[in-house]
């Protein structure tokens, strides 16, 4: 191996240490322990319920038997989709991102077990897949267009490393490392000369690349991004987790070649989603048909597809994008799809899953705990496990510190230096974030602290003395020399705003959308029994005001707004007359809001993102 290349200890989720043109490198997640706050209660809900109940499931479902039939130990029909490999080796991944976090004997011995039922199946030539070893054994590749096998092997290749750098065990990586060398044997000019149809391969190929030095698998994903075209592309289209997962591929690509042309197409895929296909709420992929992104500002609510799996897409590829360039627009966009279009994915309970994430709802619908396709299950489980990964990251100059939340960072800067950052705050709900810095001896560095697109009035002091140049949207610089029990107050005043589209967005015109820090809110039927949802307009100059509530929806803040609503039981006329030629009598209510991520908790009920508004 490498020598060039990070131990398993210290890699990150994404291990861009040695990226040469990367401008941020990991934190590894066992140098992140995260404190009771918001995200700690959703990882302990994952590892305690959302992973272990899908094992079981997994079990269940035939997922495991289907390793079983071909290593023949058990004699069962097959059951499931072509892709079900990569069902298992998301969760394999989620539970070796538990191990790089804390010690689990029950969940390891799920996973060792997991993994040598998996490696029971490679054929001789390293190729893995439960699908086409057997009776289909001569059928390999036949389809990749829409049968997945690249995918399942992208997927099997990042829990290999995941494996690897929670344990430092080789034997799932070097079975990985086989079926990738078998790959570099049958694809390329010459040889097979296709693309997976949904990409995941050449972001994992470049992880490979990273985790041993073997160019050939950087060689690889290169290679099927110029079968993709990568470098023309202008805008994003078609099916919104694909779309990101090779943007993700790309990105990874360019970390290690600084290939502009990856980089300008890129830009402008970015550029497109950001600025007229993606909600308000992070989601992405507004077509149910394709599961697809749409024309620019086609968003509809209620038809909203806006899949669990796209918002996680999203996710990474703005990851990998932060990391090239340090700019605060991807952290912001991961950001409000962490709060909103990801966390609506899963319930509170972490065990029921959303595959679809409509910001509106007018009829039953309930988060579940399987699908046939269970590709959101699966990947929410790793998303939260990974976490940890995302808080923090160090360069040259100095630490990077993203996002907010209870954690200590135990980690060292890039010149050796040992460093403790520890975060005491009740983000998103309250706006104070204190931090204590504590490198193991005074030491010159920049910390680099992110100040939230959304929050206006920033500030910052060190040790009670005022700090200026915080600006929305960019990473506030503070060069000096940091001593052991240095104190950063940062404060980002979280009012509530209403909210508007552009209105070329026309399923939103005459509607607001209310926020409040990070947090997009929702009205729920729940909340507001005697009022028609659909019906509702919220009145703009009356009193917004939060409340705290703590043993609500796992504490969150409340919204209180007023509003009215037409009274129901009223002839309303003609579908279509003249303007104003019916007017029905309303009353007026008081509106409870909770944030999006939490509805559909409480047993079916109706909800609304935008809000149309009565002057």
């Amino acid at each position: 191996m490498d020598s060039s290349v990070s131990s398993w200890h210290d890699a990150g989720v994404v291990d861009t240490a040695k990226s040469p043109y990367a401008k941020l490198h990991p934190v590894p997640i066992r140098a992140v322990r995260m404190k009771d706050g918001f995200w700690k209660k959703r990882m302990d809900a994952n590892r305690e319920s959302g992973i272990p109940e899908l094992y079981h499931l997994l079990e269940e479902h035939g997922v495991l038997d289907n390793l079983r039939r071909i290593s023949g130990k058990k004699k069962v029909e097959r059951r499931g989709a072509v892709w079900t490999d990569s069902d298992l080796a998301k969760w394999m991944e989620a539970v070796a991102f538990v191990l790089q976090s804390e010690d689990d004997a029950n969940l390891k011995k799920l996973l060792d077990a997991a993994i040598d039922e998996l490696i029971s199946i490679q054929c001789s030539d390293g190729y893995i897949n439960s699908y086409f070893t057997g009776e289909l054994a001569g059928q390999r590749f036949r389809n990749l267009s829409r049968e997945h096998e690249l995918y399942c092997a992208g997927h099997i290749f990042q829990a290999s490393i995941a494996h690897y750098r929670a344990t430092g065990e080789r034997k799932f990586l070097d079975a990985a490392l086989r079926y990738a060398d078998y790959l570099t044997k049958v694809f390329g000019l010459g040889k097979i000369e296709q693309a997976d149809g949904h990409p995941e391969i050449e972001m994992a190929l470049v992880e490979l690349y990273r985790t041993t030095g073997e160019k050939k698998y950087l060689d690889l994903a290169g290679f099927f991004l110029s079968i993709q075209k990568y470098s023309e592309r202008k805008t994003i289209e078609g099916h919104a987790v694909r779309a990101c997962y090779l943007a993700s591929g790309a990105a990874d690509y360019f970390a290690e070649t600084g290939d502009k042309a990856i980089m300008d197409a890129l830009e402008h895929v970015w550029n497109d989603m950001v600025s007229c296909k993606m909600y308000i709420t992070g989601g992405i992929g507004a077509r149910s048909a394709g599961e697809a992104f749409g024309a620019p500002y086609e968003l509809p609510n209620e038809q909203a597809y806006a899949e669990t799996c796209a918002a996680i897409a999203s996710i990474y590829w703005n990851w990998r994008m932060l990391a090239i360039k340090g700019e605060a627009r991807f952290a912001d966009v991961i950001e409000r799809t962490l709060y909103n279009g990801f966390l609506s994915g899963v319930s509170l309970d972490g065990k029921h899953y959303f595959y679809t994430n409509p910001l509106a709802c007018y009829k039953e619908y309930q988060r579940v705990p399987w699908f046939d396709c269970t590709c959101c299950p699966t990947n929410v489980v790793r998303m939260i496990a990974s976490l940890p990964g995302y808080f923090y990251s160090t360069s040259e100059e100095g630490v990077w510190v993203h996002f907010y939340d209870n954690s200590v960072l135990n980690w060292r800067l890039e010149n050796g230096v040992k460093l403790i950052l520890e975060q005491e705050t009740n983000y998103p709900w309250m706006r104070d974030v204190n931090i204590k810095v504590t490198p193991e001896m005074e030491t010159k560095f920049t910390l680099f602290l992110r100040i939230p697109g959304w929050c206006c009035l920033a500030s910052v002091s060190i040790n009670d003395e005022a700090e200026r140049g915080a600006v929305p949207g960019e990473y506030l610089q503070i060069e000096r020399k940091w001593k052991p029990g240095d104190r950063i107050h940062l404060k980002l005043p979280t009012d509530t705003a209403l909210q508007e589209a552009d209105p070329r967005a026309r399923e939103n015109l005459g509607c607001v959308a209310v926020q409040r820090g990070p947090i997009v809110y929702c009205i729920e039927s729940v909340d507001n029994p005697e009022v028609p949802i659909r019906d509702v307009e919220l009145i703009v100059g009356e009193p917004i005001s939060v409340e705290i509530e703590p043993n609500m929806l796992g504490g969150i803040a409340v919204v209180k707004a007023r509003g009215v609503y037409a009274i129901p039981g009223q002839e309303r006329g003609p579908l279509y007359r003249a303007k104003d030629s019916v007017r029905l009598e309303v009353k007026e209510a008081d509106l409870t809001l909770i944030p999006y991520y939490a509805w559909a908790n409480r047993g079916p009920s109706h909800m609304e993102v935008w809000i149309p508004v009565l002057e």
